[in-house]
């Protein structure tokens, strides 16, 4: 499984429907949407409201990532607003597992979200409770960074990590990756364990997203 999710951080807002119609019509597998709240990161975004318009334009699963401080407040309306998958961070609340397991008992798939320094060790406890990893690669708040090298290194050891795991049935949670994931780099991310590739300025600043999206696919192996 090697799947592009186009995160619409970096689309024009001012047509984000017909932004998310056309990732989608050029082959897009999710759809990644970046929630920040001013004071998890600096950055303020957008909300359920922004998550229910896109729930009505596609039916490709949305891939909900809350860089928010207690995400446990405001999981509800975001499952509510059609996420699918809602992904947080271990730093932004005080009980993770409570709320991976509030996630689920809403029918939503839940993430855990390990920042660039972040050890993997904050996920010892978690992995029963998450149906996807996402690794930051670039640290949270900001598009359009540069993917930090030693990310890659650091897949490899999450990917081993998520395969004992597996091995151990404790877990079957995917692995995805989150930052500066462009055409020139996506074969090394892929060769590393990463199977979901958040892409942002790399599609929605390309002139051909379907171009561009199909050749992150090919480069990843997909």
């Amino acid at each position: 499984m090697k799947l592009i999710a186009p995160s619409i951080l970096s689309c024009d807002f001012s047509r984000m429907g017909e932004e998310i119609r056309a990732v989608e019509k050029a082959g897009a597998d999710w759809i990644h949407v970046d929630v920040m709240d001013g004071r998890f990161v600096p950055q303020i975004t957008i909300g359920p409201e922004v998550v229910k318009a896109a729930r009505r334009v596609t039916a490709l699963p949305l891939d909900v990532h809350l860089m928010i401080l207690e995400p446990e407040r405001y999981i509800e309306d975001f499952a509510r607003a059609g996420a699918d998958y809602i992904v947080v961070h271990p730093e932004s609340t005080v009980h993770l597992n409570r709320v991976l397991v509030q996630i689920r008992e809403l029918g939503k798939k839940s993430g855990v979200v390990i920042n660039p320094a972040t050890p993997l060790t904050a996920l010892d406890w978690a992995w029963e409770y998450a149906d996807l990893v996402m690794l930051m690669s670039v640290n949270p708040g900001f598009g359009g960074q540069k993917f930090i090298a030693n990310c890659l290194e650091k897949t490899r050891a999450l990917a081993a990590v998520r395969d004992q795991k597996r091995a151990e049935g404790k877990t079957n949670a995917v692995i995805e990756i989150d930052g500066g994931v462009k055409v020139d780099n996506i074969a090394a991310i892929s060769a590393a364990g990463a199977e979901v590739f958040v892409a942002g300025s790399a599609v929605f600043g390309s002139g051909d997203y379907a171009e561009t999206i199909r050749l992150l696919k090919e480069k990843a192996g997909a």
